[in-house]
């Protein structure tokens, strides 16, 4: 083992030329592939107004995803029960694309003018059931890979939901303008098959850990041992502030880049394309340089990074209308962000338990959410009364709350792998 850090330390990107770092990248676009095929995905929505649904209906349509905000009350079950067949997460894996690749192609059968109420059904089925995937996906990652492999898993989840974005919402709508709706969602179900393919060279864990015995522990036990951490509360309270600076800045980005004067084509181009491939790029740095560094030192570094990177818009706001500056502005800080994403989801990882990884890492995805619904919320709030310049630094400063309780997390080693 000294010999292999050593050498992922010497070349720290070998680490991600591994057969779980390719498996951990496929099953991570199939976790994310469903997203904008439902609720307020892009496809789904563009699907619905090209027939002619009314915008009200359409935003409705966004409460079909609320699984996605709930799936830690079925993980326990998840945790508890073992499929028939492969093992306790690849089984589970399995089922799912099955489901999803029935229910997305079928999504292409339907008419938007008279078949709503099963366009609602299916739909809600999809988030369900790609939940319930991400859910198992989580999991079996968690309890796959090495400690030193933690930072390079980030970056692989990182890539593979960029991909599955690309397949299911750009790549969809391209479909979409040469083929009939009904071949779009046919092809879109048939790429669920990458997942399912996948289960079956998947290596599995290296430490096996029975389920749990019932579904009373399975429930129960994961979150009385999460709390027997500690500083658990402050780790609960660090995962919720850490990313709050980085997702403010971006919660409202389109609109100040539309206020601005830059066109469609400019903020798509720049801001979605561009953005996501330099927030690629950060993400594998992060993977190479978290073995090396460890998970609390590479929090710090990519935290504060990640946070003063909010600057570059205070200058554009400023500015004005600055094409070059628009770049420079969306590279540094998708860089930056990435480098924070990809240091979070290894943390988190460590931070799971093999036998309740399940419930325990859904628990703790929800959290993370929160700044980006609930606290990022009012940003809009903050912007009318302070003006564009002010709001990006309050940003900045509002990177404190995460990195005081990282501060505080640095007494628990056990907790923050140094």
């Amino acid at each position: 083992m000294a010999q292999s850090k050593t050498a992922s330390h010497s070349k720290p990107f070998n680490v991600f030329t591994n057969r779980r770092m390719a498996v951990t990248l496929l099953l991570m676009f199939a976790s994310s592939f469903p997203l904008p095929l439902t609720s307020s995905g892009t496809t789904f929505q563009v699907w619905l107004k090209r027939n002619n649904i009314d915008i009200k209906t359409i935003s409705a349509l966004t409460l079909v995803g609320l699984p996605y905000s709930f799936k830690f009350l079925w993980a326990p079950i998840l945790d508890r029960f073992v499929p028939p067949f492969l093992n306790r997460r690849t089984g589970w894996i399995a089922i799912f694309q099955i489901i999803l690749m029935i229910c997305i192609g079928g999504m292409g059968f339907l008419n938007p003018l008279s078949d709503m109420t099963w366009i609602i059904v299916i739909a809600t089925c999809i988030s369900f059931f790609s939940a319930s995937a991400d859910i198992v996906i989580d999991a079996y990652r968690v309890d796959l890979l090495r400690p030193e492999e933690r930072g390079a898993g980030a970056s692989m989840v990182m890539l593979g939901g960029r991909l599955a974005f690309l397949s299911s919402g750009a790549l969809a709508l391209i479909l979409a303008d040469h083929y009939s709706w009904r071949t779009v969602f046919l092809i879109m179900g048939s790429c669920m098959s990458v997942g399912l393919l996948t289960v079956f060279f998947a290596p599995a864990p290296e430490v096996v850990v029975p389920p749990p015995k019932t579904l009373k522990e399975a429930v129960v036990e994961p979150i009385l041992s999460f709390f027997k951490k500690q500083g658990a509360i402050e780790i609960l309270l660090f995962v919720v502030f850490f990313k709050l600076a980085d997702t403010l800045a971006s919660s409202l980005l389109s609109p100040f880049l539309v206020e601005l004067g830059f066109s469609n084509t400019d903020i798509g181009s720049v801001n979605k394309v561009f953005g996501l491939i330099v927030s690629l790029m950060g993400g594998l740095v992060a993977g190479a340089m978290i073995p090396k560094w460890g998970i609390y030192r590479s929090l710090w570094y990519f935290g504060i990074l990640q946070a003063i990177s909010n600057f570059v818009f205070v200058g554009l706001a400023i500015y004005g209308k600055s094409y070059g500056w628009m770049v420079a502005s969306i590279g540094v800080e998708n860089f930056c962000g990435g480098l924070g994403t990809a240091a979070l989801v290894a943390y988190l990882m460590g931070l799971c338990e093999q036998k309740f990884s399940a419930s325990q890492y859904a628990l703790l995805s929800s959290l993370t959410a929160v700044a980006r619904t609930v606290l990022a919320s009012g940003s809009g709030i903050l912007v009318a009364t302070l003006g564009w310049p002010k709001f990006f630094m309050v940003t900045v400063f509002l990177a404190a709350p995460g990195l005081f309780f990282l501060k505080r997390l640095g007494r628990f080693e056990k907790n923050v792998a140094r």
